[in-house]
């Protein structure tokens, strides 16, 4: 079965640090575009990074830079989002996606235009 599993997520409190992690079963990730995506309720979705197959480049809303960071680990079929300085506007549900198209436009696709979604994992920021 083709499917990419969302971890990670949890509550945690302002300020604190979590890592999702993103992995594939059924297909092999190392060619893929991979990037994560958040929505938190009342809200549209929106891109938070992406990271090309090979590692080299990545992407990041330009809110987040510095605090979140994209890393990827092909031997394990993987892909991390390390968050750092959670704030009270972080809390969503993060979703990551993969597909073949470039990742220097990913995070403005469409979501019917990206192949492949994991169902989720929420980041909830509270004191």
């Amino acid at each position: 079965q083709v499917q990419l599993v969302e971890s990670g997520g949890g509550l945690v409190q302002p300020g604190g640090s979590l890592r999702l992690s993103c992995t594939a079963s059924g297909f092999t990730l190392d060619s893929y575009t991979v990037g994560w995506f958040r929505q938190a309720p009342g809200k549209e979705r929106e891109g938070v990074a992406s990271i090309s197959n090979d590692d080299g480049d990545s992407y990041y809303l330009d809110s987040l830079k510095g605090r979140f960071t994209i890393s990827r680990d092909n031997a394990k079929n993987t892909v991390y989002l390390q968050m750092n300085s959670l704030k009270p506007e972080d809390p969503a549900v993060y979703y990551c996606a993969a597909d073949l198209k470039p990742w220097y436009h990913f995070l403005l696709l469409n979501r019917d235009e990206i192949a492949y979604w994991g169902q989720g994992t929420e980041v909830t920021v509270s004191s």
